[in-house]
């Protein structure tokens, strides 16, 4: 199994939440009372289908097989006013950057993006109200109670979008997963072919005086990506979620650099253009075999008005200057 296959940043779900329990029509009766009123109470409300963000989780793997999410109906009302109990919530745990839409229509429902947030997914039917309701001075026994509202059946699909301080974009082979794998504990897959990256990888990256942020190697982008090609929307996605884009162009690339940088910023403007807002720094990778001399030349091609750096993962060089110029752009 590759490194990461367990990573699921979707999922489609069938959700049924409960019905409300019926009102009582009952009419009070005792040992005294031979024609007593209306007490009968209210139905208990259906159990919601709830989700929560947790930061325990990375990934919607937990939910990948379980397709349909049930909550419990709400009981009947009683005798004496006693209402019926509620039926059970079913609460979804959700890694922080989960979005909920409608599947049938693609409506955003929500997004939870706060460890402990809670957001109603699939309300519960409202309980019936009991027969002491419609009580009134024309009618002193109503001998009726309404029934309880069925909960609501629906297919929803929840999507991830990772939640990292940098993300890193590139072209397949710009050195992403080498970088993510220098600077933080993470262990991407790494090789020389496109899409080694099939899942975007997280890594926390110890800065100084223990301060620390997330980094994540989003899956190699394409000239297309943004209609769906390659990869496509899938993972351009994750990109959303990102405070700062830290674009990663190799040295020995057959283009100039500026012309990379430009159709890479180019698909992220297509797919949203709102990426355009996001701070953007550029890192030339692979320059370890650069002189001066060449590396002077190659400045000459950069994209203006946007920071700079050359950097060898495999050699070290300026890693640190990066993590600098990084915490910095974060912390601005």
């Amino acid at each position: 199994m590759a490194q990461g296959s367990n990573f699921v940043d979707y999922v489609k779900v069938c959700c049924r939440s409960g019905h409300g329990g019926a009102g009582s029509a009952h009419l009070h009766r005792d040992k005294h009372t031979a024609k007593g009123g209306p007490d009968g109470g209210d139905g208990g409300r259906g159990g919601h289908i709830i989700l929560k963000g947790s930061s325990q989780h990375w990934t919607l793997l937990h939910l990948k097989y379980r397709k349909h999410i049930i909550a419990a109906d709400g009981e009947r009302g009683g005798a004496s006013l006693r209402s019926g109990a509620t039926g059970t919530d079913e609460i979804l745990e959700v890694p922080l950057g989960t979005v909920a839409k409608d599947a049938e229509t693609g409506e955003v429902l929500f997004e939870i993006t706060a460890d402990g947030e809670t957001q109603i997914l699939t309300p519960g039917g409202k309980g019936g109200l009991g027969n002491w309701h419609f009580k009134s001075a024309t009618q002193q026994t109503p001998r009726h109670a309404q029934p309880g509202i069925p909960g609501k059946e629906q297919w929803v699909i929840l999507e991830l979008k990772v939640l990292a301080d940098v993300g890193l974009v590139g072209f397949p082979n710009a050195g992403k997963s080498t970088l993510l794998s220098v600077v933080s504990a993470a262990k991407p897959e790494i090789a020389n072919y496109p899409f080694t990256t099939l899942v975007p990888n997280l890594g926390i990256v110890g800065y100084r005086d223990s301060k620390s942020f997330v980094m994540a190697d989003i899956p190699g982008i394409i000239e297309g990506a943004s209609q769906g090609k390659g990869l496509g929307y899938r993972f351009l996605r994750h990109i959303e979620r990102n405070s700062v884009l830290l674009f990663m162009v190799p040295s020995d690339t057959d283009r100039t650099i500026a012309e990379e940088y430009n159709i890479l910023l180019n698909e992220l403007t297509t797919y949203n253009r709102e990426l355009l807002d996001k701070p953007r720094l550029l890192a030339v990778t692979k320059s370890d075999m650069l002189d001066e001399e060449l590396q002077n030349e190659m400045k000459l091609q950069l994209p203006p008005h946007i920071p700079y750096i050359f950097i060898s993962s495999v050699a070290g060089k300026n890693i640190q200057e990066l993590k600098d110029m990084l915490w910095r752009t974060i912390n601005s």
